[in-house]
């Protein structure tokens, strides 16, 4: 037989046989006078086996350990190891089809989306149209957060977020909150209403959310909060009367959630 016979019988194409020849998975055949490869029936034989195990899942290199004599791998060894990682791969793809059915599921997708059906639901919750222009910058934010934090960490955030939107008047105050930080946009980072919109903020956060946030470790006056790192590019997103306002912000919330200072008061 020649190469496209060998082929056409076996069901693969010229090019994958030379290519496992190229491997040393199939043996070279003799050639005739006229420089064409001369294939037999042992070479069909080869290479429909060499095709089984392909189509099972196996890797050019695990047929490679499984044809050679002194593999040092039997058939049966390859095929367990392939079954448990198929085995992975079919919980792994149960998994994430079941987060996408969640999504699904949940409703109209954020703008920021996807995001996790928990987040989903607090940012439909949350959201009123029209609304501040600060309030989509704040969902990118939050959706960034949930995706880099370990799953601890995210749960946390969640839980905090969850916990911020469960009270009473929560889309109010953030609205009205996010409307003080818009009106800053162009303003003087020494501007009086810098300190009025950093309380507005904090006050839209009870205090069971302040630990699940983290903040409860944080020192307010403490290097970190002087720039650099994440919270220094979180920062630079905003105008600099905002960045003040958030970096305030951060530092009346890290204040409150420290239990020797307590509540911290207005313009401190």
């Amino acid at each position: 037989m020649r190469i496209g016979e060998l082929a056409a019988a076996v069901g693969v194409t010229t090019r994958t046989v030379r290519h496992y020849h190229q491997l040393g998975l199939l043996p070279e055949p003799e050639r005739r006078p006229n420089g064409y490869r001369d294939y037999g029936l042992r070479h069909a034989v080869a290479l429909a086996r060499i095709r089984r195990l392909t189509e099972l899942g196996l890797g050019l290199t695990e047929v490679r350990d499984v044809l050679a004599d002194d593999a040092g791998r039997d058939l049966d060894e390859v095929l367990a190891e392939l079954d448990d990682d198929l085995a992975r791969q079919e919980a792994a793809i149960r998994a994430r089809r079941l987060r996408l059915r969640a999504l699904l599921d949940a409703g109209r997708m954020p703008a920021e989306g996807p995001v996790s059906p928990e987040l989903a639901a607090i940012f439909g919750e949350m959201t009123r149209h029209p609304e501040p222009a600060i309030a989509a910058k704040d969902r990118e934010m939050i959706a960034l957060l949930e995706t880099v934090a370990a799953p601890k960490e995210r749960e946390r955030l969640v839980s905090a977020l969850r916990a911020t939107a469960d009270v009473p008047g929560a889309l109010e105050r953030t609205q009205a909150a996010y409307a003080l930080l818009d009106e800053l946009a162009d303003a003087d980072p020494a501007d009086p209403r810098v300190e009025e919109a950093a309380h507005a903020i904090a006050d839209c956060l009870p205090d069971e959310a302040l630990a699940d946030l983290g903040l409860d470790g944080l020192d307010p006056d403490g290097p970190e909060m002087n720039g650099g790192g994440f919270l220094s590019a979180f920062l630079d997103e905003f105008p600099p009367a905002q960045s003040a306002a958030v970096l305030r912000t951060i530092q009346l919330l890290a204040q409150r959630a420290r239990p020797e200072h307590g509540r911290p008061e207005r313009g401190r």
